[in-house]
């Protein structure tokens, strides 16, 4: 593929070097707001706007309608965010993770528990103490779902919770 075949779709560099440009952002800024073609300016040489016009039309933000009018693409944003990027295949518990978050628990037992487990070692410090709702705080950083972490964390072993019920602990490596 040579470097002037385009990508499917919209991609995310043209769509930021096309809004990075001064000139480019004012006539996207006055597109969105409905001007017509000859009422964007985007500084005073025709050639400024003829080029921000162009670069806008190149990255998808800006579309041709019928009658060769400018408006603002309706999808580019929508499209830019549902392209997935390639991941590199990953091991361990990475597989399970996606920007640092839970992406989804393992199936299989033993791994839940590497999992589990390596969340309990970067979040609580063996022998520590902590309110529920400490508990909570800290691992919300994984996942919106805190109660199913922390009670899959329970019935791993991987914290416990303290005869009263009133505090967990992660227990001490013996």
């Amino acid at each position: 593929m040579s470097r002037k075949t385009r990508q499917s779709g919209p991609h995310w560099r043209r769509v930021m070097a096309a809004l990075a440009n001064r000139d480019a952002r004012t006539a996207y800024a006055q597109i969105v707001l409905g001007a017509r073609p000859d009422d964007v300016s985007s500084g005073p040489a025709g050639q400024r706007r003829d080029r921000a016009i162009a670069a806008l039309l190149d990255a998808g933000l800006v579309e041709r309608s019928a009658g060769d009018e400018l408006e603002a693409s309706e999808s580019i944003f929508h499209d830019l965010l549902t392209q997935q990027p390639k991941r590199q295949p990953q091991t361990g518990v990475a597989r399970f993770m996606r920007l640092g978050r839970i992406d989804r628990y393992p199936a299989n037992q033993t791994e839940r528990r590497e999992l589990l487990a390596w969340i309990a070692g970067e979040t609580f410090e063996p022998g520590e103490e902590l309110s529920e709702r400490k508990v909570n705080e800290r691992l919300l950083g994984y996942t919106d779902d805190v109660v199913l972490l922390r009670r899959y964390m329970i019935d791993f072993g991987v914290l416990e919770r303290t005869p009263s019920g009133s505090s967990y602990c992660r227990p001490r490596e013996g």
